[in-house]
């Protein structure tokens, strides 16, 4: 059974969640470039193995397996990890209690945003192994998945800590949605006099993709630990128990899968794809992003055609030319200018 639309919406999901990022990297927005990396890790992963299995079970590419299920687990927790961190950065900014952050405060704001979106997934990477009860599984159509010992740790380790985020980042949003509708009136001073990049319409976007992203992975981990867990926890007995015979690869084919099965598959296939395209919607058309745009297609007329520039201004502020000539464009231009 094939599904020839999967890799498709993998891939263009991965191309179109990247065509915001450059505006939110100069701005050292690190919670949002790891929602960006993880969104776009998860798109090529499921690109990749929906284009290799789309069809078949065979179990071949057993290293990217390996790595590719682990990833997927970090995913689990880094993806409500960058919300959470963007919640939390929204509700301190809109209370009104940053009066000026100083460099330190913006050096601890990075150190715990890749804390939380990258090291705590690494961390739950490795304890992923306590209850991995085989190598990995490959499903027909979606590639390899990966393999765990439903017991109380496996609840504990794989399921709780997505739970755990995103019910903070529910508080942290609530809070933030409190305090905005308290300054809704005097809303662009309070974040000005914050000094944050942060513009009421860029904090609106931030909190809706925020609050989307951890409404979908409640999903993506409520229903299936009720699916896996609602028939009873195995016993955790001991190491070699659970490990034993644990480089074996389960396949499995759609047609051994329910149809209400397959179809809530689909669906968490397609919820990355569709976070991807909702990151470009709330971004990808922001008076920043359209510079860019404008100005790397400059670039292209430039570099590529041989095209006099349409403002000698613009072909100078090239921000791709800054990419390739660092020296050839001022360094004041590439600061935030974000107000989109």
């Amino acid at each position: 059974m094939a599904y020839p639309a999967l890799p498709i919406t993998a891939f263009l999901g991965a191309i179109l969640v990247l065509i915001p990022l450059p505006s939110h990297w100069r701005a050292r927005n690190y919670a949002t470039v790891s929602l960006v990396f993880w969104l776009f890790l998860i798109d090529i992963i499921y690109g990749i193995n929906s284009t290799i299995w789309n069809d078949n079970v065979r179990i071949r590419l057993l290293v990217w397996c390996d790595i590719t299920t682990k990833l997927t687990i970090g995913a689990s927790v880094g993806l409500p990890a960058a919300a959470m961190c963007i919640c939390k950065h929204l509700e301190s900014v809109a209370s009104g209690r940053i009066v000026r952050i100083s460099y330190a405060d913006k050096q601890r704001r990075m150190f715990f945003e890749l804390a939380m979106c990258f090291l705590l997934p690494i961390i739950i990477m490795a304890l992923h192994y306590v209850v991995q009860g085989h190598r990995f599984d490959i499903v027909e159509a979606f590639g390899c998945q990966p393999a765990t010992y439903y017991s109380i740790p496996g609840v504990f380790i794989v399921w709780f800590p997505p739970l755990l985020l995103a019910t903070i980042s529910m508080i942290y949003a609530c809070l933030a949605l409190y305090h905005f509708i308290r300054h809704r009136v005097t809303f662009a001073a309070v974040l000005q006099n914050s000094s944050s990049s942060i513009t009421p319409n860029r904090y609106l976007r931030l909190m809706a993709l925020a609050v989307t992203e951890v409404v979908w992975q409640i999903v993506l981990t409520v229903l299936p630990m009720y699916d896996n867990v609602s028939f009873g926890l195995r016993p955790w007995t001991n190491w070699a128990d659970v490990h034993s015979d644990w480089l074996r690869v389960d396949v499995y084919t759609l047609d051994v899968f329910m149809p209400s099965y397959r179809t809530q598959m689909l669906l968490f296939f397609f919820v990355m794809p569709a976070s991807s395209a909702l990151f470009f919607l709330f971004f990808g058309f922001g008076e920043q992003a359209m510079k860019d745009y404008y100005l790397t297609a400059d670039w292209v007329r430039c570099k590529v055609f041989r095209l006099p520039p349409r403002s000698e201004k613009q072909a100078k502020k090239c921000f791709m030319l800054k990419l390739v000539f660092p020296i050839t464009c001022p360094l004041s231009f590439f600061a935030d200018t974000d107000t989109s």
